[in-house]
């Protein structure tokens, strides 16, 4: 099958001739800080897309250059760092100038608790001298944590010595005069930086037509920045696949880009916006994104061997949108802004899509961007990949409804990474998310993925409305019996992002105030509208909880993460045989034993091994003689011992076979 090209209708390209197309050269950047461990599909995708409809394409992976000039682990620190937008204040005075808010470095001093961990080594130890792993030097310091002087002179000078080095290099080193249309992906902290060398580039390069675009011009954010940003000529607000090549198109017959659905142009201080065309639906005409510039670049910085397997992750797109979302938007997220419908290639598309790429770049692991993995999956594109032989890795999103079985078929089909969106171990607390998932169906997912090799990448969330102290002190006392399966990479309170529930219906969530986050005011100039570009807002509900409630669950999930790191994770595995069971358990270190149950207790345990139940289904499904209440009396047993988890009616066993299979 050959991977086709986006169908976009001549009169929404304009009258562009193929010669025009040609003398319409497009240069797209990705510049810090975006990950380095993988290309930006955005950029992939557009490059592809673009040449399709006959306008020479480029892509500049500029992120990876500066990755290398302060180091790998300097970069993804920051890169990683979401609490604080210190990587746009990084770029900040090379952006806007004299009127950049904070050339005195006072964001340094303000949030020094919140950056403290940045001078920190990946490793936990402080950086000594002469290693590159750091961001700042730890003399002084006898507590394995940098001074903040060091941390602040060590920012200071990435800010006012590296930045401008890095924009010079960049400027120096690519034939901007060649392009006539620059665009920039910006999504979280790329904004700052793109708009820096999109300064210096209309400053030597006036005939540059600026293009942005990415998640961080969505909706009014776009409408502001364009507004308020004067390097940004052009910006394409919602998907790009047709309005980039419609406003290529439109400056090459020279006709009114801004008529293209979805472009946004200034005009005075007021913007022109054509609102955006519907979304895509046809996801299988889109072209595989080429990624290749990027392992050019990387592979001539020394980040990336010329030869032998490459490990980098390969983003694939297969869906957009959200399903579940569509239906009860969780109220936390705020992820597709207008573009929540749900659409997904066909399982053929993928199949290709992927085997190409993995031919193309030498590399089996895969990465979805999707935020949700389409269920008709698991009908058509596993049972492919299986039967195909590949070897693949893969990376997903999925919602944790997914069965035993469905989780096999998913290891089997090369998926070893999975973001479940669990997010809390109560069903009270998941019922305020909207998330349509019992706590024991989680639990379950974390059961079955480990069994089956799958590492989830999950986190527990607190601060939802409406939530009750016990919703907390009950998830505390449970974690002692889940420290077998995958712990949480964090227990953080719930960030309010534009778009979410929580940032949209006032009226549903009331709060005490709102606000952009703090370190948007050290980033922009005063006139640009704050609330307008943010993304990211501090807040508090009317009623909150204290933060002492949720304190022992902290310490709970902090003590399952330490046990995970030393290297010898607990255990909890069972042996079975009609009417006789085995559990060995040796999640209290010091107190490691055997369980052996015989008869009724066994097969009761049994039943409840492979997913969730109930006291009455297992009844029936043993044929017990026994009056229900009896065997809820055996669950509440089970669960003292710590060998049974209980949501309501629902029981679920706990250990996991020891025997793979």
């Amino acid at each position: 099958m050959s991977l086709p090209i986006v169908d976009v209708r001549p009169e929404r390209l304009g009258q562009a001739t193929r010669e025009q197309r040609a003398a319409w050269p497009a240069v797209l950047v990705s510049m810090p800080f975006m990950g380095v461990d993988r290309p930006s599909i955005q950029l992939g995708l557009l490059k592809a897309i673009g040449e399709a409809h006959g306008f020479p394409v480029r892509t500049v992976h500029a992120n990876l250059d500066f990755a290398a000039q302060i180091g790998l682990l300097r970069y993804r620190a920051l890169a990683e760092q979401r609490r604080r937008l210190v990587g746009d204040w990084l770029f900040s005075v090379e952006a806007f100038g004299a009127a950049a808010p904070d050339r005195d470095g006072r964001l340094l001093e303000e949030f020094a608790h919140d950056l403290a961990y940045l001078a920190v080594s990946p490793d936990g130890r402080a950086p000594s001298a002469g290693r590159a792993d750091g961001l700042a030097s730890s003399a002084g310091s006898a507590d394995g944590v940098a001074s903040a002087d060091g941390l602040r002179e060590r920012l200071l000078r990435i800010r006012d010595q590296e930045v401008p080095a890095f924009l010079d290099a960049l400027i120096a080193d690519f034939p901007w005069h060649e392009a006539r249309v620059v665009g920039f992906s910006c999504t979280f902290q790329q904004s700052a930086a793109s708009f820096a060398l999109a300064r210096r580039l209309k400053e030597r390069h006036p005939h540059i037509v600026m293009v942005f675009g990415g998640a961080n011009f969505d909706g009014e954010m776009g409408l502001e920045l364009v507004r308020t940003v004067e390097c940004v000529d052009l910006a394409v607000i919602g998907e790009g696949d047709t309005a980039f090549p419609g406003l290529l198109s439109a400056l090459a017959a020279g006709t009114d880009p801004a008529a293209v659905p979805g472009v946004v142009r200034r005009a005075g201080d007021q913007v022109v916006a054509t609102p955006a065309a519907p979304p895509l639906t046809r996801l299988d005409d889109l072209p595989a994104p080429d990624y290749g510039e990027y392992f050019d670049r990387a592979e001539g910085l020394g980040l990336l061997s010329r030869t032998g397997r490459r490990e980098v992750w390969i983003p694939f797109e297969s869906a957009r949108g959200c399903w579940w979302g569509a239906k009860h938007h969780c109220t936390f997220c705020g992820l597709n802004g207008a573009t929540m419908s749900f659409r997904a290639k066909s399982a053929e598309r993928v199949l290709d899509e992927l085997a190409q790429q993995a031919r193309t770049y030498r590399t089996s692991r895969f990465e979805a961007v999707d935020n949700i993995l389409d269920m008709g999956y698991l009908k058509d594109l596993f049972p492919a990949i299986v039967d195909s032989g590949a070897d693949y890795e893969i990376f997903y999103e999925i919602k944790a409804n997914l069965s035993r079985q469905q989780l096999k078929l998913l290891a089997q089909g090369g998926v070893r990474h999975l973001q479940p969106g669990l997010e809390s171990l109560s069903s009270h607390v998941l019922r305020l998310m909207d998330k349509g998932i019992r706590a024991a169906q989680n639990v379950n997912v974390l059961r079955w993925s480990h069994y089956y090799g799958i590492q989830a990448h999950w986190n527990l969330l607190y601060g939802f409305p409406e939530e009750i102290p016990q919703d907390y002190a009950d998830q505390a006392a449970v974690v002692p019996h889940l420290t077998h399966l995958c712990p949480p990479a964090g227990v953080t309170r719930i960030w309010l992002e534009r778009f979410s529930p929580l940032h949209t219906q006032p009226e549903r969530f009331p709060l005490r105030y709102r606000t952009p986050e703090r370190s948007y005011g050290y980033i922009y100039p005063a006139h640009v509208d704050l609330d307008r570009i943010a993304y990211f807002f501090e807040y508090e509900l009317k009623a909150p909880l204290p933060d002492s409630a949720y304190e022992e669950l902290r310490r709970a999930a902090a003590r399952w993460s330490e046990l995970w790191r030393s290297g010898r994770p607990p255990v909890l595995r069972y042996w079975s045989a009609p009417g006789f069971l085995q559990i060995y358990d040796s999640r209290d270190k010091g107190r490691e034993g055997t369980y052996t149950f015989s008869g009724t207790l066994a097969n009761i345990y049994s039943a409840c091994s492979d997913r969730p139940t109930t006291a009455s289904a297992v009844r029936d499904k043993l044929r017990l003689k026994l009056p229900v209440a009896d065997v809820e009396d055996i669950f509440r047993e089970f669960q003292q011992r710590g060998l049974m988890f209980l949501d309501g009616s629902l029981a679920l066993s706990l250990a996991l076979p020891a025997v793979h299979g």
